[in-house]
């Protein structure tokens, strides 16, 4: 057999090195480390190296030299995942899409967009903003979460009651598989029944089948008119009631986010943060409404009709709105800043939410006495995000235990963050052999040798 460039380490190298230029191959340890390790800090590993293409005829190129070189791929965005499912473990090559960060113009007459898997979710917003249009979408990382990494894990966030979550907004993907072919499927036509839906496919495929380079995203009007309503409540239970409430009286609601007074406690700890009220509450139900006109007489009227308020605080301009958004948005760096997180991102029949709640502690204390649970997360979607402190991050028990009790009351594992590494034990408490085999077909399909995001959603070969 023909020796290729691409045959030893070096040759792999001088190979990329050619098609994206010498200062996008990283080898020298000190500038690896960033791609090496998480945003929670913990899960990490070593990379061979971490390649840096400019586009998609680019990132073909080192994926075939990849390919030939027989080296595994982990392909990378803001890194801003919390399961593990971006960065390396066990000497792979890591692809940051960061630099495919090209805009296209806003097609105003489709309300689309098509823009680089590189290119950042707050930049998306202002760019369709600059077009009275929107890119509905939204969370807590958009200066860093990049568009390929949010379809690959098909992410949620904080508006997915009124839009949606990312496989909504998706009406095309541009993607590279493993031995560097190029599939495109970028019209952005809202009906086209030819053949499978390969953009809904690769939409929560976390990399395992293919990398997204481009996306042609659906975009919304534009609404100006906000108000956000931060309640005090006793109970999960009043909460809830409270939301069925105003989301009944209330079509221009879009978001309802729910967290607890220990986690306002930390938040306000570990943030120059001011309480909203001058004494603390059980629970916090966090509302923002959005419309051509003014929602904030309407929501008004729709809380006034709620029998156990206990508070209220309201944001009509955009630094009072913000300020009420930052107790929430502040949770996940206030919980980092206080010691390495094991999260646990679930879901939830909203009839089984108080039941979750009231199980959880015992649960993590019979597990490990040490820990403490701080939820959060998007009550208008049943999904919540369990982050726990004081435990050992490489401990998997505490994992086990809460999703075990997740799946028991009828929930999911992954409401929105993907399966990654970190919760691959768990997949077959949810999926069935008939499932976990139609799914692995799909992977072996795309991926034969299993060298695309190796040990992440199925287990490593």
């Amino acid at each position: 057999m023909t020796a290729t460039p691409c045959d030893a380490d070096q040759g792999l190298v001088g190979a990329l090195e050619r098609v994206v230029g010498e200062s996008f191959v990283l080898t020298d340890p000190d500038l690896r480390a960033p791609y090496e390790v998480d945003w929670t800090r913990r899960f990490h590993g070593s990379a061979r190296l971490v390649v840096r293409p400019k586009d998609t005829d680019q990132v073909g190129q080192v994926l075939r030299c990849c390919h030939e070189a027989g080296a595994a791929v982990v392909t990378q965005g803001g890194n801003t995942g919390l399961v593990g499912g971006g960065v390396p473990d066990r000497g792979e090559v890591v692809l940051s899409l960061t630099r495919l960060d090209d805009l296209q113009e806003v097609d105003t007459l489709a309300g689309q967009v098509s823009v680089g898997a590189g290119v950042t979710l707050a930049r998306v917003q202002e760019h369709a903003a600059a077009s009275d249009l929107h890119f509905p979408v939204d969370l807590a990382a958009r200066d860093s979460a990049t568009i390929g990494g949010m379809i690959a894990t098909n992410a949620g966030g904080i508006r997915v009651l009124r839009y949606g979550s990312t496989r909504a907004q998706v009406l095309g993907v541009e993607a590279v598989t493993v031995d560097g072919r190029v599939l495109t499927r970028m019209d952005g036509l809202v009906k086209d029944n030819a053949g499978y839906d390969l953009a809904g496919l690769l939409t929560g495929s976390e990399g395992t089948i293919a990398v997204i380079t481009r996306a042609r995203l659906r975009l919304v009007p534009r609404l100006q008119h906000r108000v956000v309503a931060l309640l005090a409540l006793d109970s999960i239970e009043v909460a809830q009631k409270t939301l069925r409430r105003v989301r009944t009286a209330m079509p221009s609601l879009e978001a309802a986010e729910v967290f607890f007074a220990d986690g306002l406690d930390l938040v306000l700890e570990q943030t120059s943060a001011t309480a909203p009220f001058a004494a603390p509450h059980p629970v916090y139900l966090l509302l923002e409404c959005a419309a051509r006109e003014d929602p904030t007489e309407e929501l008004a009227a729709a809380l006034e009709e709620v029998e156990d308020l206990l508070d209220v605080a309201v944001g009509t301009d955009a630094e009072s709105r913000a300020r009420l958004w930052e107790l929430r948005e502040a949770h996940t760096a206030a919980i980092s800043a206080a010691g390495v997180p094991i999260k646990l991102d679930v879901s939830l029949p909203p009839a089984r939410i108080g039941a979750f709640l009231a199980r959880l502690d015992d649960v993590v204390a019979a597990i490990e006495p040490a820990a403490r649970s701080i939820v959060f997360g998007h009550l208008g979607d049943g999904n919540l995000h369990v982050n726990l402190l004081g435990a050992d991050p490489a401990d998997y028990n505490l994992e086990a235990g809460v999703l075990g009790l997740t799946t028991q009351l009828g929930g999911s594992i992954s409401a929105e963050h993907g399966i990654g590494r970190a919760k691959v034990a768990w997949l077959h408490l949810q999926r069935d052999p008939t499932d976990m085999a139609v799914m692995s077909a799909i992977k072996r399909a795309f991926d034969p040798d299993g060298r695309l995001n190796p040990g992440v959603l199925f287990p490593r070969r």
